[in-house]
């Protein structure tokens, strides 16, 4: 058989081949070599020649297939001493020091990373699918760890359900890119505040506006780590949280009613949630049932229609009489349900009203939630948080 040449394939190698051999039984090719005597060897750490040698060492590595048969390089190395960094691996541009696969497979399997699972390619190249792992981890940590923050103006954060048990990622993106800047476990002060304290100081200044829920652990992170930011309140998240008060209502006025009301109200939760132009043809005559029956539930509705136009205002005067007109109404109702969310409308209309000024919304990041749910599901789960969060950050790298 003619000598395999594996120079080629690697850039300046510094080995040469001692053996070849095919098994054809079971399909797989060994190449045996070891370091060119030639060439002194290299510390892989600080890249300078080494004289002393501490050991010899062997170890098998895959390489990329030939053909339909798996490939095996079995390398001899030295192990040296260096003055600068101790004992060390020689640099072989043959392998990464301490993996189990050439340097070119590494690249071919971070190339099918961008469009296969990592359960898939671990089945096409059968390897173990926790090597695959390891390998694409430890790209996505060197490239992030050296990458290089631009100085968003607008952020919009959210927490995204990874797991059951209230197990919540908080992810932090760029309005106007979408580019995701940061993934932080949980949803707490200290994730945020994690956030910010990785952003140099001018960064911080030349953040504006951030829009997120109402979560008093993330006000707090924003208020003590930029204090010039304007915060605004999502609109959709603070309609939800009227939801759960519009369904509480429900239920009380439920327990109240006589038997005939009861069958009018029982199962009409998402009835009062829907929209007015998203009912359909039979739900319509029910809701006016519903609410002729009811003067609580529909003094409850109104305000749900009323909750909305508090974000279309475009001047803070203006915004500041709708939010005050909106709250005596809902305190003179005395309906305690509805009197609790106005108390927390009064404490947090600042987020309402700077709406006028800063028109954004978390809906940009609802979007990237629904991406990061298929990512998720495409994997069936990640059990490694800091492996997805750096899958997540890949995966919006490229956003304009």
């Amino acid at each position: 058989m003619p000598k395999i040449q594996v120079s080629p394939f690697f850039r300046f190698c510094r080995v040469k081949v001692v053996k070849q051999e095919v098994d054809t039984a079971q399909n797989f090719v060994t190449i045996t070599v070891r370091p060119d005597e030639r060439y002194v060897p290299i510390c892989h750490k600080c890249r300078r020649k080494v004289k002393q040698i501490h050991s010899y060492h062997s170890r098998m590595i895959r390489d990329l297939n030939v053909f339909d048969a798996k490939s095996f390089i079995s390398v001899a190395y030295r192990r040296l001493r260096c003055p600068h960094c101790g004992t060390v691996v020689e640099e072989l541009p043959l392998m990464n020091p301490y993996e189990r696969v050439t340097r070119r497979l590494t690249s071919y399997i971070l190339e099918l990373c961008r469009y296969m699972t990592i359960k898939e390619i671990a089945e096409h190249l059968d390897l173990d699918w926790k090597t695959v792992k390891e390998i694409h981890k430890r790209f996505l940590k060197h490239k992030y760890s050296h990458e290089e923050r631009s100085s968003p103006k607008i952020l919009v954060i959210d927490e995204i359900s990874i797991k059951k048990r209230h197990r919540y990622l908080t992810i932090i993106a760029d309005w106007e890119s979408g580019r995701v800047l940061g993934v932080g476990e949980g949803r707490s002060y200290e994730t945020l505040k994690r956030f910010f304290l990785s952003l140099s100081e001018t960064q911080r200044l030349c953040i504006e506006a951030v829009a997120m829920d109402m979560w008093n652990p993330y006000i707090k992170a924003v208020v003590e780590s930029c204090p010039h930011v304007k915060i605004v309140f999502d609109q959709f998240h603070v309609v939800a949280a009227f939801g759960r008060v519009i369904d509480q209502v429900r239920n009380i006025e439920y327990q109240k009613a006589s038997k005939a009301g009861k069958a009018v109200i029982k199962e009409s939760k998402y009835l009062l949630l829907k929209n007015k132009k998203n009912l359909r043809k039979d739900e319509k005559p029910r809701l006016s049932a519903l609410l002729d029956l009811n003067e609580t539930l529909t003094t409850t509705y109104i305000l749900k229609d009323y909750l909305k136009q508090l974000w279309q205002y475009r001047y803070p005067r203006w915004a500041i009489k709708a939010i005050t007109h909106w709250c005596n109404i809902a305190f003179e109702s005395g309906i305690a349900p509805v009197v609790d969310f106005a108390k927390t409308i009064v404490r947090y209309a600042y987020g309402i009203i700077n709406h006028c000024t800063f028109p954004i919304h978390t809906g940009r990041l609802e979007g990237i939630n629904n991406k990061i749910k298929v990512i998720k599901r495409k994997a069936y789960g990640f059990n490694d948080t800091e492996y997805f969060s750096l899958v997540i950050k890949d995966a919006f790298a490229n956003c304009t």
